[in-house]
């Protein structure tokens, strides 16, 4: 089997090399530097050059494989037409071979405890371009094709990922970690090692098909924090920010970042087999070391 992937120099994306070389399964990255073509080719994989924009070398390269992982966010004012296109010459060379998508729990706004895929929508204005994108890409499982979309709460692990990236990066303002509010609002994680393995048995997924990436982990954001501040070593060192003031300093990502989510990974487990092990994540956050893991992608 061989299959196309964005994002595969990134931080879940070289997981993901990780996991798809481990079953024997080739992999043709999408690169767009010389540094990236490294970092995919040092994990097993041959590199595609282009950038998301290239419709033209998205349309071939989904074509020329039996799968496609698409990963990439790009990162500019235009991200949703940007996401739309690329997705729409992906899933033009596909065809009726898998499509795999990258959502975010995030769409989903605060939960009621907790919730799976089928909960209402309701996303901050930071994700909420995701919506119609993501819509059309699961109306092609209606003309025969294989849509699927992977739903990723926030990502931990390796000391990198989005938590860390924020909330614990070197040389952060007043030395302490910041949380928004009281802090008692809950997070789904999952472990950028566990997510890889969902992404390689979404590519077996039933068209049409959603699944949160979570791992049933549902610590409070004051939780995390209190983590991090431990992987500083400064425990208990927490900044406690309102939502303007976050805001101000995070940028739109604070009003996620306030959201009050709990999910459950169990339709990913009961349909594809996936089975998260990493499941601890504020001994391992706490453990983390900021300073040298990869960067958040």
């Amino acid at each position: 089997m061989k299959v196309f992937m964005t994002g595969g120099s990134g931080y879940v994306g070289r997981a993901t090399i990780e996991a798809l070389v481990r079953r024997g399964i080739e992999v043709a990255a999408l690169v767009r530097s010389d540094a990236s073509d490294r970092v995919v080719t040092g994990l097993g994989a041959s590199a595609v050059r282009g950038e998301l924009t290239d419709v033209a070398v998205l349309r071939e390269a989904a074509r020329a494989a039996d799968g496609v992982l698409h990963l990439a966010q790009y990162a500019g004012t235009d991200v949703a037409e940007v996401d739309r296109a690329a997705a729409e010459a992906m899933q033009d060379g596909a065809g009726a071979r898998p499509y795999v998508h990258t959502g975010g729990v995030w769409i989903y706004g605060d939960t009621a405890g907790v919730v799976d895929e089928d909960a209402p929508l309701n996303p901050p204005r930071l994700t909420a371009w995701r919506l119609e994108n993501e819509k059309r890409v699961l109306a092609r499982a209606a003309t025969g094709e294989r849509p699927v979309v992977v739903m990723p709460g926030p990502v931990y692990g390796r000391s990198g990922g989005l938590i860390e990236t924020f909330y614990a990066a070197p040389g952060r303002e007043a030395g302490a970690v910041p949380v928004v509010g009281d802090g008692s609002n809950h997070w789904s994680l999952v472990h950028v090692e566990d997510l890889a393995e969902l992404y390689v048995l979404a590519l077996a997924a039933p068209a049409g098909s959603v699944y949160a990436g979570v791992s049933d982990q549902n610590p409070t954001a004051l939780q995390i924090s209190e983590a991090l501040s431990r992987a500083m070593g400064r425990p208990g060192a927490i900044r406690r920010l309102t939502i303007d003031e976050a805001t101000k300093e995070m940028g739109p990502i604070a009003e996620a970042f306030a959201l009050d989510q709990q999910f459950t990974g169990a339709r990913a487990r009961g349909q594809l087999g996936w089975n998260p092990v990493r499941l601890d994540p504020l001994t391992e956050l706490a453990a983390a070391r900021p300073d040298q893991g990869p960067a958040a992608r």
